[in-house]
């Protein structure tokens, strides 16, 4: 395969070049070297010069892969690439020539032959090219001098995982990034995720995400195609993108080819599937023995004799007595998730590439009905591809060509997967079976059949595809100043999706009553249906996204003294199919000053607008100043170099905008509407004609973006060349948030109220990131790592009436989106009642829902003082859904060809009230609405166990709504820490690997979500529901293989 793949890119990539190529070894050496395109001028040179081989290592005699070898001071020189084994041949014109060899990170070498045909060339290395390279805002710098907050990850530690989403792998890897995965369901399991929080209550709080320089979609970018991942999180980093920075900045660049021989690597990984915990329910035979207990506590007729519950009980008949598992009904026992993909890469002075091709494919667990004649099962399928191409056109300017996309189909059942899993939640688990053994499909009056709606619905299928390009020139203008470059960039993208749906309604029956003389079951009554697939209804989307950048960077070093600028335009459309493209333009700056690499001071603006706003507004000014001391590079630190390698203190300040304002635009135009009643005509008053027109939105012509005013400071301390600790505290103030009036009196006839800039947000907190690496001997090798972030927003100004502000009911000073409910007390105890049952003198009464109420009821606070429980107690009880604390850990620990790695993902301070009106127990609200929780049901009141902080309150058969308002007993604690990833993997030996012709091979297996440790037991605390009414997050064991050629 691998000399397929090389005559290849030798054809393509290498035609006309006077380049060596490696090819795989045929004499039994190590590597062998051909030329792959000899011109008829070097074939004369080859027959009248002189053949040179030789072997280039670095300082501890390892080969060098790449290295570029010249003839120097000669027109036309002829040249040469090392194989993966370091080793080169070369002609020369003449036997006292000079050769030149160079490579990335090392100091560039001159060899005079002397005569010599044989050489052994050792390079050294270049300190300042080795120092890391962070890619920052419009631009690249070098670790060292970079003093905003800015955090970057290795793409490899965004492999681990089945996910298709980037996003799902940014839990707990990088401080400052709040990421939470609210289902797992295949194709809609995207994680929300935040920078440092959430500020704004209106607009949107989600980073801007920026692959190669363009605003693009974070979930479609595959891992294998990134070489960068960096966060721009203080307004250092973010105050260059203006009106697009408020909420911080994603950085990805994608690989580019190195200058080499080509390279192979193949990536291939399978998983098994299944759900990570389901609520566990009660069986039939338990609910309904618990139905009769909670009857007799009521009073009432017991509904289920003793017979029925034995036959349930044994499985007497299950289509007349069923004991069904609604989500044993319509789940599989697993599901699978395939990835693999293909990278090529290498290239000479002239041209280097990498091509990148991935393959993902996820089924999910609902069940099929294989009977039906279309496969309706959920399969997702994508396929990605990047290629990327750099020229050196000439010696000064640098041509790239990037052009990438995707291609997903993905098709799953008709009806919503959140709907089916309701319904299996809701359906009682002893009324009828899935399917009666004749095949019937019964299902209630009014009620669902939970199997019927997840197999025979019909199915959708949506094919999406995107194309993305991006063109770049670089000039080198070092023949005006050294040190002065400009680049254009110009990028299309355009993304298409279309979608066909089928539904099918399939007859039904009622459930059976019995059987007849010759045991078939009798129905009372059948539901019409339609056996066939409807007809299939179709819609198409798709957006176009067009982006033009121009810069200038000066980069120069004047002694001690080292200065860095840029200073940049670009402008943007975006077309969704609306009538009005969104539109930016912008330009934005950058001033850097080094001091004897020990004091560095920064300054950044961005000067932007956007067409969302009136003339006079839509361009604002953002600027960002920054100061940094490196104090380990002190002369009087130079004695405690061997214990603080690195001691840098940081801080910042500036601002940045954002103008995605919830999807509103043009809120400055007045609107009509068109949906009022319709007007008469004539005499008779008989005929509506049409739609009359009202005002719609009144303008407001002085609306802007939001602001956020963001500072900084940071800590980074280096021990012992093996431990990297980051510490920073930040704060944030949103002002100008955009949202509409709440409390204009009706008196101004607004028919809708208007917009305006008057929300106010404070957002601070800290975050810690400590890294350990040590090389404990030649065999030996350990890395240990882990994060920790806190970020608590208040409110500072909301539209809401002064008579709130300050209350339990009123928004400002507190936190953005707070629980809401009643405050408990506890459990009703018979104290608290008189002999005849009514509460005793100065127990509030309780109007929210049980007309009468009993010891294990819930008691509620009367927070207005006004002797009775209302709606008007509900009020802000504390806590967020979002947690507020986010925290990761893990190492790699490596022994010789093994290793073993690991990672726990935890969050703490979050909250959710669970349940209300939907809680699955008796008494929720109806007599018997569905099936009942069996976790903790021993936790509950009854006369044996009147605890009053019991986990469930009283249960009855009949409605008892008080029991299940929203309030603080059913507040719970969703914290959590997840065994996020563990794996284990070998690395073959080299030596066995070369009789394959391989360079290495890697084999592991790993498990995700094995594990789960949360003081909330009933479903995955993690999924975004308040009753467990959603498709379950997954755990996985993965086998995959790494080989490179």
């Amino acid at each position: 395969m691998k000399n397929v793949i090389q005559s290849i890119l030798g054809t393509f990539f290498f035609a006309s070049l006077a380049v060596p190529v490696w090819s795989l070894p045929t004499d039994g050496m190590a590597a062998s070297l051909r030329e792959a395109s000899v011109e008829s001028t070097l074939e004369v040179q080859q027959q009248k010069g002189v053949r040179v081989t030789g072997m280039v290592t670095d300082k501890d005699k390892n080969p060098l892969p790449g290295v570029t070898i010249v003839v120097a001071n000669v027109v036309n020189p002829s040249g040469a690439v090392t194989d993966v084994d370091g080793l080169f041949q070369i002609t020369v014109p003449a036997k006292n020539s000079t050769l030149e060899f160079s490579y990335i990170g090392f100091k560039k070498k001159s060899v005079s032959l002397n005569g010599s045909k044989l050489l052994n060339v050792v390079l050294e290395e270049d300190a300042s090219e080795l120092e890391e390279v962070v890619i920052t805002g419009y631009g690249s710098q070098k670790k060292a001098s970079i003093i905003g907050s800015i955090e970057t990850i290795q793409p490899q530690q965004l492999q681990f995982g089945t996910s298709r989403t980037l996003s799902n792998n940014l839990a707990g890897k990088l401080s400052g990034v709040i990421a939470i995965q609210r289902s797992g369901e295949p194709g809609y399991d995207d994680s929300n995720f935040w920078i440092r929080g959430i500020s704004s209550f209106s607009g949107s709080n989600s980073p801007l995400i920026l692959v190669d320089g363009i605003a693009r979609d974070l979930n479609n970018v595959d891992v294998a195609e990134i070489e960068s991942f960096s966060i721009l999180k203080d307004a250092s980093a973010s105050a260059m993108y203006g009106v697009r920075g408020a909420n911080g900045v994603i950085v990805i660049t994608t690989k580019h080819g190195q200058i080499g021989a080509p390279q192979v690597r193949v990536h291939v990984e399978h998983s098994i599937n299944q759900p990570t915990k389901f609520p566990d329910f009660l069986d039939a035979p338990d609910y309904m023995t618990l139905l009769n207990q909670l009857a007799a506590q009521d009073g009432a007729i017991l509904p289920f004799d003793q017979t029925r519950i034995d036959r349930t009980r044994s499985g007497y008949d299950p289509d007349l007595y069923p004991n069904v598992n609604w989500i044993d009904a319509i789940t599989k026992d697993y599901a699978y998730t395939t990835k693999g993909n293909l990278e090529v890469s290498g290239g000479s002075d002239f041209l280097r590439y990498c091509i990148v091709a991935s393959y993902f494919n996820e089924s999910g667990i609902l069940q099929q009905d294989k009977t039906l004649p279309v496969d309706n099962s959920t399969d997702n399928n994508q396929f990605n591809m990047r290629s990327n191409i750099d020229m050196n056109v000439t010696k000064t300017t640098l041509m790239r060509v990037n052009i990438g996309g995707f291609l997903n189909r993905f098709r799953k059942q008709r009806c919503s997967t959140d709907q089916a899993f309701s319904e299996a939640f809701e359906t009682l688990p002893f009324v009828h079976p899935a399917r009666y053994s004749d095949g019937s499909i019964p299902r209630e009056m009014n009620r669902a059949n939970p199997w019927r709606t997840a197999t025979q619905g019909g199915y959708d299928f949506t094919t999406s595809s995107k194309i993305q390009t991006l063109f770049s020139v670089e000039q080198d203008l070092r023949q005006i100043t050294p040190g002065l470059k400009a680049k254009g960039i110009f990028s299309f993208d355009r993304w298409n999706s279309s979608r066909r749906s089928r539904t099918s309604n399939t007859p039904t029956v009622h459930p059976a009553t019995g059987r007849d003389a010759e045991g078939n079951l009798v129905y009372t009554s059948y539901d019409v249906g339609d056996e066939s697939m409807g007809s299939e209804t179709g819609t198409e989307y798709g957006n176009t996204n067009v982006y033009f950048e121009f810069n200038l960077n000066y980069s120069r070093k004047f002694g001690k003294n080292d200065i860095d600028a840029l200073l940049l335009y670009n402008q943007q459309a975006y077309d969704d199919g609306s009538i009005q493209d969104y539109r930016k333009q912008g330009f934005a700056g950058r001033l850097s000053y080094t001091y004897d690499s020990r004091y560095v001071a920064e300054f950044n603006f961005g000067y932007n607008g956007s067409e969302n706003f009136a003339k006079g507004h839509r361009f604002g000014f953002f600027p960002s100043v920054a100061l940094g001391w490196l104090m380990s590079e002190e002369p009087w630190m130079e004695p405690l170099k061997n214990t603080f390698d690195k001691i840098k203190f940081r801080a910042s300040m500036g601002q940045a905008g954002n103008d995605n304002i919830g999807g509103r635009r043009f809120a400055y135009l007045t609107t009509l509407k068109t949906d009022a009643s319709g007007y008469t005509w004539g005499t008779t008053g008989q005929k509506n004609y049409d739609k009359g027109i009202t005002e719609g939105e009144i303008g407001v012509t002085n609306l802007t973006w939001e602001t956020a005013t963001k500072s900084n400071l940071g800590l980074e301390v280096g021990l012992w060349n093996a431990l990297d600790i980051t510490v920073d505290v930040f704060r944030e103030k949103r002002k100008n948030i955009f949202m509409q009036r709440r409390i204009i009196p009706t008196q101004t006839g607004f028919i809708t109220n208007p917009w305006a800039n008057y929300g106010k947000v404070t957002n601070g907190g800290m975050e810690v990131s400590i890294n350990l690496h040590k090389q404990l001997n030649k065999d030996w090798f350990t890395s240990f790592y882990g994060n920790f972030t806190f970020a608590k927003n208040r409110v500072d100004e909301y539209d809401e009436a002064p008579s709130k502000i300050g209350t339990y009911r009123g928004q400002t000073g507190r936190s953005m989106n707070e629980l809401w409910g009643l405050t408990a007390e506890r459990l009703f105890t018979a104290d608290d009642f008189e002999s005849d049952g009514s509460l005793k003198f100065g127990i509030p009464k309780q109007e929210v829902g049980a007309d009468k109420l009993y010891p294990g009821d819930i008691k509620y606070v009367d927070m207005n003082g006004d002797g009775k429980i209302t709606e008007e107690d509900e009020g802000y009880i504390g806590g967020t859904e979002d947690p507020r604390i986010v925290y990761g850990f893990g190492g790699v620990i490596a022994y010789k060809n093994i290793d073993f790695n690991f990672f726990f993902q935890g969050t703490a301070d979050a909250h959710r009230v669970i349940g209300n009106s939907t809680i699955f127990l008796p008494g929720s609200g109806t007599t018997v609405q569905g099936n009942a929780y069996s976790e903790n049901l021993d936790d509950r009141w009854t006369d044996d166990n009147q605890d009053p902080y019991a986990f469930w309150p009283r249960l009855t058969y009949g409605p008892n709504k008080n029991n299940y308002r929203a309030s603080t007993w059913w507040k719970k604690d969703m914290s959590f820490l997840r065994l996020k990833t563990v794996e284990i993997g070998y690395t073959f030996p080299k030596k066995w690997m070369e009789k394959i012709y391989s360079k290495g091979a890697r084999v592991f297996v790993s498990g995700n979500n094995l594990l789960c440790f949360s003081p909330f037991k009933l479903w995955d605390p993690e999924l975004g529901t308040n009753n467990g009414l959603k498709y379950p997050m997954n755990r996985s064991i993965l086998f995959g293989i790494d080989i490179n050629f």
